[in-house]
């Protein structure tokens, strides 16, 4: 007759190899469904200027105090970044936003707005040197576009129209909004509306 501990040490291995063969068959099927599930773009919220709207000219003053206006016609498009130096994800996004304005930079501009105390602002701003963005601290500039969560990202062409925007928590999302100014397609939800319509558009075949 086996001793019983030597059973409780073969069933423990038995469960371990089993358990092993399980956590392997649910990665498999991990990759697989990231595979097929396509990136989610940017969520949109539907507050502030909408998408194919001229947003209205807001006057700010820059970091250095230097006038700017967001809104109406520019030399580029701009991108506007709202962030905060108390969000995780928004630090997160830094080094994403700053590879846009280097790729895209020949046709858009990106500027960094938010509000609060200017203090803390100026470490998070040498902390990670954002020196060579334009930097506004603009409370009316968020009430105008309904800001509410972020971080958050507004896409408006050289003539002030918004082209895109959303919640952003990732690059994909990010580089959705470059894809939606590029392919005439607000959102992902826009995308799907209009393939449902191009089929229910489609000749049933008899």
């Amino acid at each position: 007759m086996m001793d019983p501990l030597v059973l409780s040490v073969v069933v423990l291995w038995i469960v371990v190899v089993a358990l092993g063969v399980c956590v392997l068959a649910l990665s498999r099927q991990i990759g697989i469904l990231y595979e097929r599930v396509a990136p989610m773009g940017a969520l949109m919220m539907d507050h502030g200027p909408k998408v194919g709207e001229q947003a209205p000219p807001v006057a700010v003053n820059t970091w250095e105090g230097q006038g700017l206006t967001i809104g109406g016609a520019a030399a580029k498009s701009t991108l506007l970044f709202f962030l905060s130096p108390t969000c995780p994800v928004c630090k997160k996004l830094l080094p994403i936003i700053r590879s846009v304005q280097a790729r895209e930079g020949r046709w858009l501009n990106v500027v960094l707005a938010s509000d609060g105390d200017r203090t803390e602002h100026a470490a998070f701003r040498d902390k990670y040197q954002l020196a060579d963005f334009p930097y506004v601290l603009s409370q009316p500039l968020g009430m105008t576009y309904k800001i509410a969560k972020l971080p958050y990202c507004i896409l408006l062409d050289a003539k002030g129209f918004v082209r895109a925007k959303g919640l952003v928590n990732s690059r994909e999302q990010v580089e959705s909004l470059m894809t939606a100014y590029e392919s005439g397609i607000a959102s992902v939800q826009e995308h799907i509306d209009r393939q449902l319509l191009a089929i229910e558009a489609q000749p049933e075949k008899g």
